[in-house]
């Protein structure tokens, strides 16, 4: 039970709206604001007692883009999604989304979706009833569940197992179908690309694309930089908390290999 309430938090946190009569109709259009940058966070910083967890990130996001955010294991890539989410409070700084913070979102499931865990399921429920019940939490007409199956590539057989059967990649599917109910303006992926194999990177990368095409924004974390370079327009790189570096895919001369030798240049431990 804790895994669900978890992920409905993620896709919707607002109690009130949590409504199954709420199905009855599909849910309205959402104009997201049209102003400044989907994602702002600015002077952002996280401590736990001495740790600095993140400290004084600023970043913004645009519409219509991809953004990859890179770091080591413990960098603060999880911390600061987060944040973006409301989960954690921010010891200082803000983070906005269209903006305002998360909570204060009128209808999140339309805004943001969000994958954080590829475990944050009830195991014994099946992959269907588990997009089911965040349907059911956020307004969602039911049809819109099998569409994301077929989407994701979940087959019947496969949607009535238990998640506790699924593999990782599986997981990861589903998760993404998760986040994808209320057909949201951005998406907020921590590691999406684990467990799958070549070919659902590939489709990956390919959907991310078309998701950004349609003028929707991504921020996606991920540790395989050559599939990054093949997929974002830019990158936030983070490590020990703080942002060490904002660039743009098409200013590196020699693509994947160029972004590694930066990524180590500034992560590795005697990094300036």
């Amino acid at each position: 039970m804790k895994r669900l309430r978890r992920c409905l938090s993620i896709v919707a946190v607002q109690g009130d709206q949590a409504r199954s009569d709420a199905v009855a109709a599909p849910p309205q259009p959402v104009a997201a604001p049209t102003d400044g940058p989907v994602v702002l966070a600015r002077g952002l910083s996280k401590h736990y007692g001495e740790v600095r967890a993140v400290e004084d990130l600023t970043f913004a996001l645009e519409r219509g883009t991809i953004t990859g955010f890179l770091g080591p294991n413990g960098a603060g890539k999880t911390t600061t999604l987060r944040l973006l989410l409301g989960f954690a409070r921010p010891t200082a700084g803000e983070a906005l989304i269209f903006g305002r913070p998360y909570r204060e979102l009128i209808n999140p499931a339309r805004m943001v979706g969000a994958v954080l865990e590829s475990d944050d399921f009830d195991p014994g429920r099946s992959g269907a009833n588990h997009l089911r019940s965040l349907a059911l939490a956020t307004g969602t007409p039911l049809a819109r569940v099998q569409e994301l199956l077929e989407f994701v590539e979940l087959g019947a057989a496969e949607a009535a197992r238990p998640v506790r059967t699924y593999s990782l990649g599986m997981r990861q599917r589903l998760g993404l179908a998760g986040a994808l109910l209320g057909d949201p303006m951005l998406l907020l992926l921590d590691e999406p690309a684990n467990g799958l194999d070549a070919a659902g990177v590939h489709r990956l990368r390919g959907f991310l694309r078309q998701f950004a095409g349609q003028g929707k924004t991504v921020l996606v974390s991920s540790h395989l930089l050559a599939e990054v370079a093949q997929t974002v327009d830019q990158v936030l790189i983070i490590n020990a908390g703080r942002l060490v570096a904002t660039v743009r895919i098409d200013q590196l001369t020699d693509g994947a290999r160029a972004l590694e030798d930066l990524y180590l240049e500034l992560t590795t431990n005697d990094a300036a």
